[in-house]
């Protein structure tokens, strides 16, 4: 099926509950609960361990209205790769018939580290997938540890900033470059709070003939000391300044999208 108009997407039914156990403020469930409004078919959900995965299905509980699998921190692209490639041999032989979505949701530290090999490799391999990152910046699921991901001058419980260090020495490193750098059909930057940027972005991947990233930035209110209500204002911050460009590079080809296409036009409000 076609993914509906914009107007039309409360007529898609809700993928993710409410009831799970993310912190108050986080950007996770908003990202996550966007991105799934970019299709009409099913969806079949995979998560590696991190924040998201672990508040959202605390046994006996699930917040999934989807078909859901947890694997390990370093093998989530893999096990969504795996699911797509069953689904391909189910239907060749008549046993499925219905259209159906792949998607892998998972941190930065999954995504930037751990499971940088099995990213890759599902991403060569030229999988029928969406990969979404849910990029906070560090590993906060852990204790706020410094991740790849994690910006020049950050404080973490790693990278420490005061009197004797000035936080994190390093840059982060630019995933969404790397995934370009895979030739696949489709790889785009966003932020929560612009919704239709997001959920149009989604549409795109979830369309695309192959494998799509999509890194998410996400502001996390314990691991960045900002109050919690302050989320949607910081994320639309990280964009006007420039720090987290919105765009989508789509068959090799770079478009700046939306505030952040404006600012490069000269017509920022």
């Amino acid at each position: 099926m076609t993914s509906l108009a914009l107007k039309d997407l409360n007529k898609i039914p809700v993928r993710l509950a409410s009831g799970h156990r993310l912190c108050a403020g986080c950007a996770e469930s908003i990202i996550a609960k966007q991105i799934l409004m970019g299709t009409e078919d099913h969806v079949a959900v995979s998560a590696s361990t991190g924040c998201f995965e672990v508040s959202t299905t605390i046994f006996p509980y699930t917040a999934w209205n989807t078909p859901f699998i947890h694997t390990a921190f370093g093998n989530g692209a893999a096990t969504c790769a795996g699911l797509e490639t069953a689904y391909n041999a189910l239907k060749k032989k008549g046993k499925v018939e219905e259209n159906i979505k792949f998607v892998n949701f998972a941190g930065d530290g999954a995504t930037y580290d751990i499971g940088l090999q099995a990213l890759s490799g599902a991403m060569e391999r030229g999988h029928r997938m969406m990969y979404v990152c849910l990029n906070n910046e560090a590993y906060m699921n852990t204790g706020i540890q410094r991740s790849s991901a994690t910006p020049t001058g950050a404080s973490t419980t790693t990278s420490w900033a005061g009197s004797v260090s000035p936080g994190k020495k390093e840059f982060s490193k630019d995933m969404t470059e790397v995934m370009i750098a895979h030739n696949i059909p489709y790889v785009a930057q966003v932020s929560p709070h612009n919704w239709r940027d997001t959920v149009t972005k989604a549409q795109k991947g979830f369309a695309a003939d192959g494998p799509s990233f999509i890194n998410a930035i996400s502001p996390c209110p314990r691991g960045w000391r900002f109050p919690s209500d302050e989320t949607i204002s910081i994320a639309r911050l990280a964009v006007e300044t420039c720090v987290w460009p919105l765009y989508e590079v789509v068959n090799g080809q770079y478009v700046l999208t939306a505030e952040s296409a404006r600012i490069a036009s000269g017509n920022a409000e």
